[in-house]
């Protein structure tokens, strides 16, 4: 459908055009000529039409078209896959026929409706399926997906087929409200826990130092078992370290047991937890669980020097010290003379340049160890500038300016998550010296400066690795004001912790840095999750390259290898290896630079995944409160059947018809000049035949 609007044009021009076209033809045929009055008027007629039709193209209103399409509503099944709805199902649970009968639903609505299936665990996937098998379940993510997927859709009802547990994710009830149709839930499962022991979680730390004690927490739980006793074991490495039996006095018991261990090996140490199984038990699947505690000779030290107190300090000491692995010792200038610097792994110059303690400067120079130099207002600049290359400030007065952190996205020496960079880059500003900055060829840089709107190559942490040694300028003072920011704004102050903790980690692995390295993302991964190992090789210089293949083979504890090649990331390798069986492995890889051939190896877990079996009993409630939320209706595996008389009946889910209005210049219309010339040339036709022309 098309019509004319006007726009800024009058409406008015219309009977003019149409005065002017029939003015036109009156006056080309109102003498007598020897056509007849008849044929002379039906010329007159074409003429005006052509002549309107081209004085409309020249005022040139608009023309609008509109089409309209109709959009049948959305009907979403989403089907829970995980293993929870098998091993925990209601009497007379049929696993085929529940998926049978959601897929009956799309017949029985007919063509009306666009019906869509999707099952899901830990993520969303296309289609239903009867085999059960997810290691986890995140509900909110598959709403959110589905809710990404067909936003400004027309979703008339979503069909959320699942027992209302969740492992994973938030609590998806949230996520639901986000949804805005009606969810019809099928209450799958049994809310009534059946006779069964099992632990329900474990709390621990992943790292402990050798010779400490540390200590893990057990959820222990009983239901249906009145009158058993739990016996509840530790083992090490198939050595018992603990047990403790647990009277049930009533039906349904749940007992958080705190275990002291000790940690008398170094390594990663794998203990396995269980409670032994009772007379007609459930499930056998959720009596056992296994950890893995990293147990660590020492930890590393890093020193901070400061000249005066100021806030930032202690935002520096928490965020390194959230890592296990380092212990912080913050110390005046003034009170260091009982410190032994060669402890300590890095060293962090606060506001504060080594030439103000002899001792300092001269651990410096003559060493390796790795400087991180701190940045502010009490900052000597002169003598900041004659200690380091990489970063140099040229300022002709002490003033401060604020400056934004600006991530850049081609830094490679390490990763910081995408939320994290997110996150720092809406942060409040830093303080930082006034001046203009220059950096050395060998300096990468992680933040830049962004003074007001304006983005700058003024690097606000940088970082350098220079015949040995690896050095970081942070350019700014003011972390606090970061940690107190995320704080209030996202809750946790995961960003701030994860930048100052990853830049440790990178300056403190030059100690004692071997030329080949090879080392897992993390020691234990979990059943289902992809294996990423990571790797390192140095020239002769200390300089980080990646010219020759690096190649590495796993090793399980059954004899099974997993040969791969490693991939070019940056100026370093990362291998995915993809999902491995669970197990613990061996792996050792190769690479040969020049004649010189390298070999570096080490362990790695993949622990299983015990998190489907650690609730028995089923959350309707859950289902029932989101189905209420989104005026739906909670049902039963037996009611599927009314689902599509239901889905027809709700007023709220029909045929939307949406509207695509385009607006032209009437010159655009090229069905007009086709006219025109029609016209133009019947008139001169019309003339010839009659000897007028």
């Amino acid at each position: 459908m098309f019509s004319l609007t006007w726009g800024s044009v009058s409406g008015w021009w219309v009977p003019v055009c149409i005065i002017l076209g029939i003015l036109y033809a009156w006056l080309l045929y109102r003498q007598p000529v020897s056509l007849g009055k008849n044929f002379r008027l039906g010329l007159a007629a074409i003429r005006a039409v052509v002549v309107f039709i081209i004085a409309m193209l020249l005022v040139s209103p608009l023309v609008k078209t509109a089409k309209y399409s109709p959009q049948k509503p959305l009907v979403l099944i989403a089907q829970d896959n995980s293993s929870s709805i098998n091993t925990f199902k209601s009497t007379g649970f049929n696993a085929a026929q529940l998926v049978n009968n959601l897929s009956k639903l799309k017949q029985e609505l007919g063509d009306k409706y666009d019906v869509q299936e999707f099952n899901f665990s830990k993520d969303l996937s296309n289609g239903l399926s009867d085999q059960f098998n997810g290691k986890q379940t995140d509900i909110a993510n598959a709403l959110h997906q589905l809710n990404n997927r067909f936003v400004n859709q027309n979703i008339g009802a979503l069909i959320l087929a699942t027992d209302g547990l969740y492992n994973q994710g938030n609590d998806p009830q949230y996520e639901a409200k986000n949804i805005k149709t009606s969810i019809y839930t099928i209450a799958l499962g049994d809310t009534i826990a059946k006779r069964d022991l099992l632990i329900g979680n474990v709390n621990y730390n992943k790292t402990a130092f050798l010779g400490n004690d540390f200590e893990i927490e057990v959820l222990a739980a009983a239901y249906q078992s009145k009158g058993e006793n739990m016996r509840l074991t530790v083992t090490e490495d198939g050595k018992q370290v603990y047990t403790q039996t647990i009277s049930v006095a009533t039906g349904d018991l749940r007992r958080l047991v705190p275990i002291k261990l000790t940690a008398d090996k170094k390594g990663l140490r794998k203990y396995n937890i269980s409670i032994a199984p009772i007379k007609n038990e459930l499930s056998t699947q959720n009596n056992t669980e296994t950890i893995y505690v990293d147990v660590l000779d020492a930890r590393q030290k890093v020193l901070v020097l400061y000249q005066s107190a100021h806030p930032d300090i202690t935002v520096i000491k928490q965020a390194i010290e959230t890592n296990k692995n380092f212990e912080v010792k913050t110390s005046l200038l003034s009170d260091m003379t009982s410190i032994k610097l060669a402890d300590y792994s890095l060293i962090i110059l606060y506001q504060t340049p080594a030439a103000s303690s002899a001792a300092v400067k001269s651990f410096i120079t003559k060493g390796k160890t790795p400087v991180w130099y701190i940045l502010g207002s009490q900052t000597d600049l002169q003598a900041f500038n004659a200690e380091q290359n990489n970063v140099k400030i040229s300022a002709g007065r002490t003033e401060s300016q604020e400056v934004f952190a600006l991530p850049e996205a081609g830094f490679s020496a390490f990763t910081l998550s995408d939320s994290s960079r997110k996150k720092i880059a809406m942060l409040p500003p830093l303080l930082a010296p006034f001046g203009n900055y220059g950096t050395s060829a060998n300096t990468s840089v992680l933040l830049k400066q962004k003074i007001g709107a304006v983005a700058t190559t003024y690097p606000l942490l940088a970082f350098s690795d220079e015949a040995g040694r690896r050095t970081a300028v942070l350019t700014g003072e003011g972390l606090w004001r970061w940690q107190l920011a995320e704080y209030q704004n996202y809750g946790n102050r995961n960003a701030t912790d994860e930048l100052l903790s990853q830049t440790v980690q990178y300056l403190t692995a030059n100690a004692n840095r071997q030329r080949f390295r090879v080392y897992p993302a993390r020691n234990i991964f979990d059943e289902g999750e992809n294996v990423i190992l990571n790797a390192e090789l140095y020239n002769d210089a200390l300089e980080l390259i990646n010219t020759p293949d690096v190649k590495i083979n796993l090793k399980n504890q059954v004899g099974k290898n997993y040969s791969f090649l490693f991939t070019r990331i940056g100026q370093s390798y990362q291998l995915d290896a993809g999902t491995l069986p669970v197990g613990e492995y061996n792996y050792t890889a190769t690479t040969q630079n020049g004649p010189q051939q390298f070999k570096a190896s080490g362990q790695l877990t993949v622990k299983p995944l015990n998190l489907e079996t650690r609730q028995s009993a089923a959350n309707h409630q859950l289902l029932n409160t989101i189905a209420k939320q989104s005026d739906g209706k909670m049902l039963y595996p037996a009611q599927i059947s009314q689902l599509a008389d239901m889905i027809r009946k709700n007023d709220n889910i029909k045929t939307v018809v949406y509207e695509d209005k385009h607006y032209s210049d009437i010159i655009d219309v090229k069905w007009l000049s086709v006219l025109i010339l029609l016209l133009l040339s019947g008139e001169w036709f019309l003339r010839k035949r009659e000897g007028e022309v």
